[in-house]
């Protein structure tokens, strides 16, 4: 069968696996930031906010948009490297803290993204998120946006013992979801999200909605690439 055209749909490595796709995918697992959600706004608030605190030069925290997704510690030292680390707790703190005040109110959903979690649902497809963001800041925002009852699971941060690209999250959100690696699908904005997919032995879509551009994942599998998450149920025979 070929994919569907006329849909943003960019690649598919074969028809096999085409097929494969829209016959037998069970879950559909979801990355956060970047994926379901623009939280950038958010996140550079938060980076500033803590760099003025602790004198830091704020140039630094405009490069955050490149570096959602990572642990916080690994965005720190990705931000300014060694040369603080003494400060990286307290970054850590201050962060917080202003991610307590901003990121729900910041955080915006992608447009596309209900009507594309109705139409995968409709399909008896079950759903969930696998982020390195805190479950306990994922459920607000899902709750204010109306669509928390579209998944069956979330994984955050704080269940797992490895963030990202450590697989632990994903294959947990499987088993919990009775699904198994074959028949499930990892969609994420990054080549972190695709290392995961990779380790995991997870099919991986990725959707080029972040800071990722396309060519960026030459060197992990993927099944195909979509501009926008409402080209998702084209790629999985849901239209």
């Amino acid at each position: 069968m070929e994919p569907p055209k006329n849909k943003g749909f960019l690649q598919i490595f074969d028809q096999t696996q085409a097929q494969s796709v829209q016959n037998e995918f069970e879950a559909i697992l979801f990355d956060f930031d970047y994926t379901l959600v623009d939280s950038s706004a958010a996140i550079t608030e938060c980076i500033g906010f803590a760099f003025r605190e602790l004198g830091l030069p704020e140039a630094s925290a405009g490069k955050a948009p490149q570096i959602i997704g990572l642990p916080l510690h690994e965005m720190f030292l990705r931000l300014v490297g060694a040369d603080h680390v003494e400060k990286l707790e307290e970054f850590v703190h201050l962060y917080r803290r202003r991610a307590d005040e901003v990121m729900e109110s910041k955080t915006i959903l992608f447009a596309s993204v209900p009507e594309t979690l109705e139409k995968l649902s409709k399909c008896g497809i079950v759903l969930g998120i696998v982020s390195t963001k805190g479950r306990f800041r994922i459920r607000p925002i899902l709750e204010r946006e109306k669509i928390l009852q579209y998944f069956q699971v979330i994984v955050g941060g704080e269940d797992v013992s490895a963030y990202k690209p450590n697989p632990e999250g994903l294959l947990g959100a499987i088993r919990q979801l009775r699904s198994n690696r074959a028949h499930s699908l990892y969609v994420g904005d990054s080549i972190i999200d695709a290392e995961t997919a990779m380790r995991a032995n997870v099919p991986f879509v990725a959707v080029l909605s972040g800071e990722t551009p396309k060519e960026r994942f030459v060197n992990y599998p993927a099944y195909g690439f979509i501009h926008d998450l409402g080209e998702l149920p084209a790629v999985v025979g849901c239209e």
